[in-house]
Parts: C-alpha cells; structure tokens; sequence
C-alpha cells in the first residue's frame, strides 16, 4: 500500500434531527451531515425545516464545528426546476459544504450557491483516480469514496489526484449491499425508491426458497432456524484501523447513521473522538491502537457484527441473523445537578440499587451505583417506569449536561 504522512482525520458525525445533532456537537465531533426536509437520501429521520436548519448550523458554528447538508437524491426532471431555491436557501443558512451525488446538481450547486464547498456524494461512486480528478475540475473540494474500495485503492487514489481535493471515508455503521447504496430492490419489492431516501431494506429480510414445481414447500437457503439472511451485510467498524485509514490518506472519517438515536451518535462519536486524539498524541505511530475501553464502548450501542468491509480485501456477511445485538441501553441522561444530587430525565426502566455505567463526553466509562432514587420534587423512588421522567439521584459531583447512564440489558441479537 503507498503509504503518506499521517493525518489528524476530521471525525464526522450524523444529525438526523436536534437532539441527535446536540449529541454530535457534545461529544466532540468535527463537523455533522444533516438534511433539510427535501433533497436529502434518508427520509426517516425528522431532519430539519428552514427555521431549523439555520439553528443548526448556527449551533454547530458556536460550538466550532462544521455542517455538510446533504442535496444527494438523484434527482427526476421534474425536481430539478425546484432545486435552485432550496441551495439558495441552504447558502443563505450558512452551510458549509453540500452533498451531492448528481452531475446536473452539482452543476446548479456552483450557480446558486457558490459559497458552499461541494462534496461528492459516496452515491456517485467514486472507485477511481480519474473520476475524482474530474470531479475535482468540476468543482468539488472533497469525494465521499465508494464503501467498495480497499485501503490500497484508497492510496493510490490519494497519490494520484490533487492534494486540494479531500478525501472522506465512511468508518463505521450499516453496509449496504448494493454498490454504493445503487438499489433497486425496494423499488420492486416494496414500492420504495431507495435513491430518494426511502429504503424499506429488504436485504434484511428473510428468505426461504420456493421451487416452481413444488408449490407451498418452502426451502431454507443457509443455516438458521428462520431461514437465512443472505443479502445481510455487517456493520462496518475501522476504529482499531485508525492508523491505517490515515496513512492511506483520508481526512474525514463518516459514522452512518442519521436514522440512529442519539444515543448512538454519542457513544460512537466519543469513542472516534477519544482514539483519533489518542492517535494523535501518541505521535501518529503506524501501529496505533486505541486503548481497548473505546472498542469496547461500540458493542455497548445496537448493532449488527462488525467487520472491516471492504478495507482489506472481501467482506463479511452475517446470513444467520438480520437483527441487532443489543446488551446496552439508555437509561437516563444527566441534565443538571443541584444540592449534591444529579438531575436526570429517564429513557428507559431502572430500580433504585441498580449499578448504571456511565458515559461522559471525552472520557472512559465508569460505574455508578443508584443507592437512592427521587422523583423531580425529590419523593424518594424504588424505581424510574416513566420516560423522560425528571429524577434524583445523590452523587458527590456533577456529570457533564448530555452524559449517558446506562444499563446492561444482555440481550443477544434480536
């Protein structure tokens, strides 16, 4: 692999609405990805309207990060008419770059708003030197990189293309199995378009194969008691690769997930956050690992197994299973702290004597136990049944707004 100078990579992280944008910014990202209410490839998360994209951004910019908006839907004939509008609007909010995965957008970005760096979308598919060269002629300051590329391919598209353009990597979260999220089968099975941000994710579904002549005798395709999961990828995580990541070239490493509570976005946010500066006060060395607690805090957030995809040659897929693993939940969020006790809002069901782990921003987990519980008016509780429910609980000193108690369920995947 060509190898290059090591960098301190950007961590970037998802916003799928305020409270999941506010995780991001607490826990320590360097810029976020977000959407207005059109144009944008996921449509389940609430995203923002007008009014609450400039709020966003101006929050992000107070707490001195970054906001990509993404504009990268293929966009029909039809839409396009609709679109100079909304990049005026997305300037006028004060974006800092937009996310674009089509030519005839791109070429309307750099009309209707010229202020805004253009970042090439992982939906273009971008494998090669040439297309980021070209790219790059046409205006573009960043390319997502295709999720199908190795490290190698990644460097020698670095070594091969101006040192202006940058290059942005997703690192963790869902894997597609199709070509850079190119899909059609929701489309066909589900009447969802896929490329306007409406997968239904049939390749999570579950088959069993039906032969012709054999009516109503359903086969098993693979192991597994339900059938097999066969179009099932599994969750990327590059957290112990940050080295190599950056010796390849790449400035910005991308956490899917704007679909994922905030609960997600704060707990693999923070663990990027911790090993990429650890990495970078050890002295970028080539052989850097993160100190095993940050690994560990990723399996304490829904997922499916982990893989590397395609970073060092095939990638693996799960066909036994196409649920999460789910062993950690929120338990409650501290909000303030008065009169030597922690002012918490509830998110999920826990007892007084309950031992929670506890995750504050920019620093290892530890373990707190609840001898004493109290409601808002601080009448003493045997336990939290209500969500977002205001609690009490003594503690000898105030956890940072936004930090995370949780409980360990043990539940395996679902």
């Amino acid at each position: 692999m060509v190898q290059h100078s090591a960098k301190y990579p950007e961590i970037l992280a998802p916003a799928g609405d305020r409270g999941r944008l506010e995780a991001a910014l607490r826990y320590g990202a360097n810029a976020v990805y977000l959407a207005g209410t059109r144009f944008g490839m996921r449509s389940a998360p609430a995203n923002f309207t007008e009014e609450g994209l400039r709020e966003a951004i101006r929050l992000a910019h107070a707490a001195g990060a970054k906001v990509y908006v993404t504009v990268n839907i293929l966009p029909r004939s039809r839409e396009m008419d609709e679109l100079p509008p909304y990049l005026e609007l997305v300037q006028d909010a004060g974006a800092d770059a937009l996310i674009i995965a089509d030519l005839g957008a791109l070429d309307f970005a750099k009309r209707y708003a010229p202020r805004c760096a253009l970042h090439v979308s992982t939906q273009a598919g971008v494998v090669n030197y040439a297309a980021a060269r070209m790219l790059h002629s046409l205006g573009a300051s960043r390319v997502v990189l295709a999720r199908e590329l190795s490290l190698e391919e990644i460097a020698e598209i670095r070594a091969r293309t101006p040192k202006e353009l940058e290059i942005e990597c997703f690192v963790h979260g869902a894997m597609c199995v199709s070509v850079s999220g190119r899909c059609l089968l929701s489309n066909y099975l589900a009447g969802r378009d896929a490329n306007h941000g409406d997968c239904a994710q049939p390749c999570r579904w579950k088959y069993r194969l039906l032969e012709e002549k054999r009516p109503g005798e359903e086969y098993e395709i693979g192991e597994g008691e339900d059938g097999a999961y066969i179009l099932n990828a599994n969750d990327l995580c590059m957290l112990e690769h940050i080295a190599d990541l950056a010796r390849a070239g790449v400035d910005s490493l991308k956490i899917e997930g704007r679909a994922k509570a905030a609960y997600y976005v704060a707990v693999a946010t923070n663990a990027y956050r911790c090993a990429v500066d650890s990495y970078r006060a050890a002295g970028f060395p080539p052989d850097f690992r993160p100190a095993p607690w940050m690994r560990e805090e990723l399996d304490k957030i829904s997922h499916r197994p982990y893989g590397t995809g395609f970073y060092y040659g095939a990638p693996e897929q799960n066909t036994r299973f196409g649920g999460y693993i789910r062993e950690y939940e929120a338990a409650a969020v501290a909000e303030g702290y008065e009169n030597g006790r922690l002012l918490l809002s509830q998110r999920n069901h826990f007892r007084r004597g309950e031992t929670l782990d506890v995750l504050e921003p920019g620093k290892p987990p530890f373990l707190l136990t609840v001898e004493e519980l109290y409601d808002g008016e601080g009448a003493p509780l045997e336990a939290a049944p209500h969500p977002l429910m205001k609690l009490q609980v003594p503690y000898p000193r105030p956890l940072a707004a936004g930090s995370y108690l949780r409980r360990k369920t043990g539940e395996e995947a679902l």
